[in-house]
């Protein structure tokens, strides 16, 4: 069966948060426009991260534009769970035209834009955003030995909860947030040992999201201003929710230097020292997922696409949210995709 065609304004790639922060000032704009998500279900990423992961800031400081996250039943800050359902009462609330599932495949260039083909049919748009995130994407780094390991290889992506690890030995690769988290619980339930290529740094207890997102957003306006300013990597790694600083408490957060081989036992450093294991959690994070945008040949020697603000170079029709950083500041954060969500819909409209 051949599938559909259709057309509209902006069409936007994935239905995560960035995509619905898009959607929601398209749908104020007056545009005429539609969300394509590959997944079954809204809540985007959050839908597959393991139960306990937390945010870094509380509910009132990870909302999207135009609707509060309610709080926590315990007040604390928010797991996936919690996440997930404030993304599909935000989807519902302003009925945002989603076509799910969705997996766009490619995006070309057509004769008066872009053309957008996917399992659901294909769109021509005058405009594109592609908020396809990270998470499909997950990366692991290549060590000598990694085949021959007879224990179980897992990325974070993979990760559910601590319980299949009871009685284990278990390395945990990996010096930022996911990892810490989940040496934190897996720590209560099996021998650990962490390891990183760099000794990971705690921020500061009064330290969380709200107040990482006002120095990126101020070190994106120096920077604009060519001028210097200070990264967030030099207050530190980690934040310090609850679960982490009851970790550090019991004295658990004690990294080791990366190891440079894997052995079919284990893992071994370069001075001849090994430690024996069961399972390898890879904490290394992932990378854009871009591979729908292959056509347009946009992307560099890095792997990324260059842009100015969140629109592509060498194709202006085309922009880019959630990605991190380099697509505006914080802008893979609940708060910075809807902030930079605004600007973006405003040059697409204006």
């Amino acid at each position: 069966m051949t599938a559909p065609s259709a057309e509209a304004e902006v069409v936007v790639i994935g239905g995560g948060q960035a995509g619905l922060a898009a959607g929601y000032y398209l749908r104020r704009a007056g545009a005429d426009f539609v969300i394509l998500d590959a997944q079954e279900a809204t809540g985007g990423a959050w839908r597959h991260a393991w139960p306990s992961l937390r945010l870094f800031s509380p509910a009132q400081y990870s909302s999207l534009p135009g609707r509060m996250m309610p709080i926590p039943a315990d007040g604390g800050y928010p797991d996936a769970a919690h996440v997930a359902a404030y993304l599909t009462d935000y989807e519902r609330r302003y009925r945002l035209p989603v076509v799910r599932p969705a997996a766009v495949r490619a995006v070309r260039r057509g004769a008066d834009g872009l053309v957008v083909e996917s399992s659901a049919g294909t769109w021509r748009a005058r405009a594109v955003v592609s908020a396809t995130g990270t998470w499909w994407r997950p990366y692991i780094p290549h060590y000598r030995g990694m085949r021959d390991f007879r224990g179980e290889h897992l990325h974070t992506a993979g990760y559910r909860g601590p319980e299949p690890f009871r009685g284990r030995r278990v390395v945990i690769v990996g010096g930022g947030n996911s990892a810490a988290q989940i040496l934190a619980e897996v720590s209560q339930v099996a021998h650990t040992t962490w390891v990183a290529t760099r000794p990971p740094r705690l921020l500061p207890d009064e330290v969380d999201g709200r107040a990482l997102f006002a120095l990126a957003t101020r070190r994106h306006q120096a920077i604009a201003r060519g001028e210097s300013a200070a990264s967030i990597g030099e207050l530190g790694d980690i934040v310090a929710v609850p679960p982490v600083r009851e970790a550090r408490d019991r004295g658990v957060l004690k990294a080791e230097p990366m190891f440079s081989a894997i052995t079919p036992e284990g893992v071994v450093w370069a001075d001849g020292s090994t430690a024996p294991c069961d399972v390898i959690v890879w904490c290394t994070g992932f990378r854009p997922a871009l591979g729908h945008l292959a056509p347009l040949r946009l992307r560099g020697s890095d792997g990324l696409i260059a842009t100015d603000g969140t629109r592509a170079h060498g194709e202006p029709r085309l922009h880019l949210l959630g990605y991190g950083d380099w697509t505006g500041p914080a802008s893979a954060t609940l708060i910075g995709a809807g902030r930079t969500a605004r600007q973006l819909v405003a040059e697409i409209t204006g």
